[in-house]
């Protein structure tokens, strides 16, 4: 019996578990003997990145124009209260393909792209500046785990993964990691450490390392990717297949198709809460996409055999979008997700309510509207019995099988959780919500427990009805405390059973009293000092970007194409620069100094690179002679913000440290 790339004819390895071996005999079996019948539905997973409640026309949307997905819509169900496992990317997807909570596989933020292999469930370092110690995320999702595209394969499903992937790549020979590893057969365009397309959605293609994968100049890689899927749906219309298409629309960076954005501007209108025309135009590729997709399923002639899902992985971007376009997109949000509250990496429900659309050929009827709660652990089990298939008996799942709310019975499920152990007061500033903690909504209503963020560092509570403050903008904790110990039950129940890392108080956490305005060594001279200017910084002003400093962290959030904090050396060369940072996004940036302020064009810089997740210390050493005189230390733009606790420069013996 032939088996292609059959894991029984690679070396064996101890990290190949059971599950894999297991997997690869049924699969073997399966092409053997006819395992799958040839009316075994075909199944189109449609996950979009960072796309918001209300960023489509048939979810509410009058501004975005998305005519492919409107048509999805007429075809299938509707869900209008669907969630996604987590207000991040990595952790929902996990949780769509192993049917888990992130609190109980550990990956509960997006650093699945990181080189470092953590696959310990742990509690983060913690520094005197964090009022809360977080969780230290998984880095990979497990192999240990009996996939959603596993099961399928073994079926006898051909599968395959197209797009962007964020759940851990492959190092050595020895880890498994990555798509093919997970259940796929193949994989496009394998660019599994991109935790976004670098350089742009538009071709040349900075985050693609195949030299083979190319594109005409200025296409966009949505176009790219479903005419790839497209190719493989018209490949294998004569069997079962799996088609995962996770696209990278709508995340940063954020720039989009010239003659798209040209084609929004005239259709701004200010009083809409959606008028940006680089994110209407982004938007528009995504929907092209769709449209590839659709026609081929379509062409294919297997449309009435082909299961359809279309949600998206976290809430909308609703900031303004850190572009460096000079028209003025950076000033305005990106998208709205009103009437729910905030968006991306919040608590809120802006962070976590999805679009969601699933189509079921000859069961579910087309063109209907569902306000029942769905949660993204719950595509594995549904999936599967669509198909007429079951999990493997040893696999634990916390989804729900929902097929029979899809042919309008009532809903197995009543309450729906996240566990987001991330965050902090100062991120929360600029995003509402972004903060440690853990949600349960039981039918209308919502509890969210803040971990440590009362003054006294004990848990802090919010409640709201959601039937009647879908804008979650009146806490009813006080109001009604049976409520809340009943809701808060619920919720330690949850966190036991997930074994789930819960964020506490930091005890070695210290309030930073700051300088207010005037009170430090402001540099003398005409007009407002540095610290009068940019209060808590110490000296350091901010350009191309806006910084505050709050509990002894100064955040710094790009506003142009090369943001930076400045100040003035005070030291000769060489000379070594320190400082501990952390950003989710990461990226690269570099340290600069001039030998006077009117010398910017004999400016000498070395680069570093910041990688995304955690609290890490980068040395830069500065090969100068003479006068450092003005200093600057860029950080990575067009990403997430940047956290800064200290900055420091040594020059022989002379060290000057500034601790936020």
């Amino acid at each position: 019996m032939e088996c292609g790339n059959c894991i029984l004819d690679q070396p064996f390895n101890s990290v190949v578990t059971m599950k894999k071996l297991f997997a690869a005999l049924l699969f073997c079996l399966a092409g053997a003997v006819g395992f799958a019948a040839p009316t075994q539905p075909n199944i189109l997973f449609i996950l979009c990145d960072d796309l918001g409640a209300h960023d489509v026309g048939c979810f509410g949307s009058t501004y975005h124009e998305t005519p492919n997905v409107d048509r999805l819509a007429t075809r299938g169900v509707k869900f209008t209260q669907a969630y996604a496992a987590s207000p991040l990317c990595s952790p929902t997807r996990s949780s769509i393909l192993a049917g888990v909570y992130p609190a109980r596989s550990g990956i509960t933020a997006p650093v699945c792209h990181v080189p470092q292999v953590q696959l310990v469930k742990k509690l983060a370092a913690g520094n005197p500046n964090t009022r809360a110690l977080n969780a230290d995320s998984l880095t990979r999702l497990k192999s240990d785990y009996f996939t959603l595209a596993e099961t399928l394969r073994t079926a006898g499903y051909a599968t395959a993964h197209f797009g962007k992937w964020h759940l851990g790549h492959n190092l050595t020979p020895e880890d498994h990691y990555e798509p093919r590893d997970q259940g796929f057969d193949s994989d496009f365009p394998h660019a599994p450490t991109a935790a976004g397309p670098g350089g742009g959605y538009l071709a040349p293609w900075k985050f693609i390392k195949d030299p083979n994968i190319t594109g005409k100049p200025g296409e966009h890689i949505e176009d790219r990717m479903s005419d790839e899927a497209a190719k493989y749906i018209r490949a294998h219309k004569d069997k079962p297949f799996f088609v995962n298409y996770w696209a990278y629309s709508v995340h940063s960076p954020w720039n989009a198709r010239k003659d798209y954005i040209e084609y929004f501007k005239p259709k701004a209108d200010p009083k809409n809460p959606q008028h940006n025309p680089l994110y209407a135009a982004m938007v528009r590729s995504l929907d092209d996409g769709v449209g590839h997709l659709l026609k081929a399923i379509d062409d294919a002639g297997v449309a009435d055999n082909t299961i359809i899902v279309f949600f998206s992985d976290n809430g909308g971007w609703s900031y303004p979008p850190k572009t460096t376009d000079p028209e003025g997109f950076a000033d305005m949000p990106a998208t709205s997700n009103l009437p729910q509250r905030s968006g991306k990496a919040s608590l809120y429900e802006g962070g976590t309510r999805e679009p969601c659309i699933i189509v079921w050929p000859g069961k579910a009827k087309p063109g209907t509207v569902n306000d029942a709660l769905f949660h993204s652990t719950d595509f594995y089990p549904t999936l599967l019995t669509m198909c007429g298939l079951k999990p493997r008996a040893d696999v634990k799942l916390d989804g729900l099988d929902q097929t029979g709310t899809l042919l309008g019975q009532p809903s197995p499920r009543d309450r729906v959780f996240c566990h987001f152990p991330h965050g902090s007061p100062n991120q929360a500033q600029s995003i509402p919500g972004f903060l440690p903690g853990t949600y349960v909504r039981k039918g209308d209503w919502k509890l969210i427990r803040f971990y440590a963020d009362n003054e006294d560092g004990s848990d802090r509570f919010e409640l709201y009805d959601l039937k009647h403050d879908e804008g979650e903008s009146k806490n009813l904790a006080t109001d009604k405390p049976e409520l809340v110990r009943e809701l808060n039950e619920l919720i330690n129940g949850f966190l036991k059973d997930t074994e789930a890392v819960v964020p506490v108080r930091n005890p070695s956490y210290v309030k930073v009293a700051f300088a207010q305005p005037g009170e430090k060594s402001a540099p003398k001279g005409k007009g407002k000092g540095a610290d009068d200017e940019f209060p808590g910084l110490q000296g350091w002003k901010a350009r191309s970007c806006t910084a505050t400093a709050k509990d002894g962290i100064v955040t710094v959030t790009g506003k142009g194409e090369a943001p930076f904090l400045g100040v003035g050396a005070g030291l000769n060369g060489p000379a070594e620069l320190k400082l501990r940072a952390r950003s989710q996004g990461g990226g690269a940036g570099k340290i600069e100094w001039l030998s006077a302020p009117a010398a910017q064009a004999d400016a000498k810089s070395v680069p570093y690179t910041l990688t995304g997740g955690g609290w890490q210390e980068i040395s830069v050493k500065i090969p100068a002679e003479g006068p450092l005189g003005i200093l600057r230390v860029y950080v990575p733009a067009q990403q997430q913000p940047v956290e800064l606790e200290w900055i420091e420069l040594k020059s022989g013996d002379k060290t000057k440290r500034w601790k936020f």
